[in-house]
């Protein structure tokens, strides 16, 4: 299992507070590029890995009811491309409009920009960058996949400001870094089913989960400057809505599987795709065991064991393509 991290109260110079301790980017990176790959996060990459699973979940099921395609090989590489590039645009977008905010909380001080590693108009330049490489991946893709590719932009663009108007911007979050389950499965099968859209809400349950245990690493902090969360908004009962949105995910993502099961007379695929979130549900269990919201550390740990609980149903679900 995951190993609790440490949090050091400052980060030494040059370096991110929250970033693991010898990370590739501090290690080996050319200098003058390491403030943009912190922009990016590239020195955490559980966001990427957050922002892929969704994809992979679609692909692995889809193809695991309906079959895959030579296709498909180039959708998880382009797919693993893309969710690294536009998780680093993304993350560079939330910097700059949260750099002044990120000068006041603890975790964040040292960031690029509120720390004057990097410049905003290099970063606006960073950002452009990476978006347009992503382009390119997604411009391989079929028309229907890169109209969501495109319709993705407007949810990133106003995430960053949700904290500001609702105390639900994990809402926000999940509609941005699960749509990719959409996208993924119009790529394989050009079109968007009713399993795709009960994979994307279920994944919208796990980010509300898995974010709102990130966020109480911040909740002192957030309330000292007026920003809204579902860890400052549900308090001493974040306990108990995290193990409804544990459950929410888990029946969304069994519908998924239903339905994108349904009618195929494969009772062993079903039961075996059936198989990979129930495992998917027994690691969420043991987080719930380990989690102690009253400290950061442990807050962060959970949080980055998302990943493992994320990439655990892929190999069930894709599984299913070969069983009767």
């Amino acid at each position: 299992m995951t190993q609790a991290p440490e949090m050091p109260e400052a980060a030494p110079a040059g370096r991110v507070a929250d970033a693991p301790q010898a990370n590739w980017v501090d290690l080996y990176a050319p200098a003058a590029a390491r403030p943009y790959l912190r922009l990016s996060r590239a020195d955490r990459p559980i966001g990427t890995w957050l922002l892929l699973v969704p994809c992979l979940w679609a692909l692995a099921l889809a193809g695991g009811a309906g079959g895959f395609r030579p296709w498909d090989l180039w959708l998880a590489v382009s797919c693993a491309v893309g969710a690294f590039l536009m998780r680093g645009a993304g993350c560079t977008w939330n910097d700059i409009t949260d750099r002044d905010i990120d000068a006041k909380v603890a975790r964040t001080r040292s960031r690029p920009l509120p720390s004057g590693q990097a410049t905003v108009r290099g970063a606006l330049v960073w950002m452009v960058v990476q978006a347009l490489l992503a382009a390119c991946i997604l411009f391989t893709y079929n028309w229907l996949a890169v109209g969501l590719g495109v319709a993705s932009l407007a949810l990133v663009a106003i995430y960053p400001f949700a904290k500001r108007f609702t105390w639900w911007p994990q809402v926000f979050l999940g509609l941005a870094f699960n749509w990719g389950a959409l996208l993924a499965w119009a790529a394989h099968a050009g079109e968007v089913p009713p399993a795709a859209v009960a994979l994307y809400a279920a994944g919208i349950a796990w980010t509300l989960y898995y974010d709102t245990i990130y966020a109480h690493q911040d909740r002192e902090d957030d309330a000292l400057i007026g920003v809204k969360s579902t860890a400052r908004l549900f308090g001493e009962n974040s306990r108990t809505w995290l193990w409804g949105f544990f459950a929410a995910t888990l029946v969304l993502f069994a519908a998924a599987v239903v339905l994108a099961h349904a009618g195929a007379g494969r009772p062993l695929a079903f039961v075996v795709a059936l198989a990979g979130v129930w495992a998917m549900g027994l690691h969420l269990g043991w987080q719930m065991r380990r989690l102690d919201l009253d400290d950061p550390a442990s807050c962060l740990m959970i949080f980055r064991a998302n990943r493992d609980a994320g990439l655990i149903p892929v190999p069930f679900l894709a599984a299913s393509a070969w069983l009767g």
